[in-house]
């Protein structure tokens, strides 16, 4: 394609949701890329002034910048912490192991997730006849997926708090946005407005009307907010600087796969890992019509959040498809310098279009039927360790056609 990789020089990575096993795919992902040459730069900016006094930023194939919607952000708050992919692979206990490089030192290990540090009880639902030691368990027959598929007339059967709780109890040493050495995005999605919600380090609270960009939330309020997925979490309250309710919900609610966050805040290359791959039809498990509405209604998603991420990727595509032929006609016909510039600027300015920045896009491959079947919330271990490897086939799949 032409591109060399290690000529980019600001890196951002995002991160769709899709529950726990689109988390399994993004750490396949993120090993793939570990594999191909790539750097997390992340943690405290203040620990890594004192002990590593020369940023490593400036190294070719560096991600510095990290967007996160629903199950991605919580991969990404991991990444942008400073901590390794290996980490996430021990959290999730897929029993791959640390990787050599870290099995040795003083690096924090994360705590073993299970379900009763993710799935915090809606005390107002009707779920708390469950028992306490029941969510202890870390394989649960079946997963949480068949406890939705009833019907329940919530605004929801669990609470994001276990999740907020988890990263501000046992993740984050600071947890604050502008205390991080990279930079971290969490998307969300205002419930009683339009607007999506983009946290991060933003110097004001500043709003248009599509977007609110909010700063007075800590890293662990963000991702409470953007992991709140209906029917299964709540959303999540978090009370602006007045004191006033604010509810938000699911990143991907409002719009799926928010790269256009990474290249706004000036990445030339966009590495974006969505794992919502609709099914297609294969001899092993056949129709969809014979698995019942609750599949059906979950194909029926998947295409069309895959259908609103096509368009904006064949949006890009067309749009530096009309930036090419504009500044080719010009060179070709060989019209004034003064006029090509000027007519290119007009262009990028109306369209936001920086012709600069790449976009690398990895999904799972059709025949990945196990990303579509398997349960969005189990924390079985063998099943997490097959997405992991589909994410890390899919990356390298697609990395392959780039040189480094």
């Amino acid at each position: 394609m032409g591109i060399k990789l290690s000529d980019k020089k600001k890196i951002g990575l995002v991160l769709s949701g899709g529950g726990i096993k689109a988390a399994a795919f993004h750490i396949g992902v993120c090993l793939a890329l570990k594999e191909k040459g790539f750097r997390f730069y992340g943690g405290s900016k203040n620990l890594i002034r004192a002990e590593h006094p020369g940023s490593q930023t400036h190294k070719p194939m560096t991600i510095q910048l990290y967007v996160g919607s629903s199950a991605g952000s919580f991969v990404s708050t991991i990444l942008a912490a400073g901590y390794p992919v290996e980490s996430l692979i021990t959290a999730f206990q897929i029993g791959l192991g640390v990787s050599p490089e870290y099995s040795n030192s003083n690096y924090r290990l994360l705590k073993p997730l299970t379900y009763g540090r993710l799935f915090n009880m809606n005390k107002k639902g009707l779920m708390s006849i469950l028992p306490t030691s029941w969510l202890q368990k870390s394989l649960v027959s079946g997963g949480f997926e068949s406890l939705i598929k009833n019907g329940f007339k919530l605004n929801g059967l669990f609470s994001t708090a276990g999740v907020e709780n988890y990263l501000r109890k046992y993740v984050l040493i600071e947890n604050d946005f502008s205390s991080l050495a990279s930079e971290l995005y969490i998307v969300s999605t205002q419930l009683n407005n339009s607007r999506k919600a983009i946290f991060g380090n933003f110097k004001e609270n500043l709003k248009t009307p599509s977007t609110k960009y909010i700063n007075y939330a800590t890293i662990s309020e963000a991702v409470a907010c953007s992991t709140a997925l209906p029917p299964i979490f709540s959303p999540y309250n978090l009370p602006n600087q007045d004191g006033q309710e604010r509810y938000f919900y699911d990143g991907e609610i409002r719009e799926t796969l928010s790269a256009h966050i990474a290249a706004d805040m000036g990445c030339d290359l966009v590495i974006s890992s969505f794992s919502m791959q609709p099914y297609h039809y294969t001899p092993e498990i056949g129709s969809l019509h014979n698995y019942g509405i609750p599949v059906i209604l979950n194909q029926a998603l998947y295409q069309v959040l895959e259908q609103k991420t096509h368009k904006h990727i064949e949006w890009q595509n067309t749009l530096k498809h009309i930036y090419k032929t504009i500044d080719g006609y010009f060179k070709q016909n060989q019209l004034p310098e003064e006029h090509r510039e000027k007519i290119l600027d007009i262009y990028k300015t109306r369209f936001k279009f920086n012709p600069n920045v790449e976009y690398i896009n990895i999904t799972p491959r059709p025949q990945n039927y196990e990303m579509f079947m398997v349960d969005h919330f189990s924390l079985n271990p063998k099943i997490l360790e097959r997405i992991v490897k589909i994410g890390f086939k899919s990356a390298i799949n697609t990395l392959r056609k780039y040189s480094v």
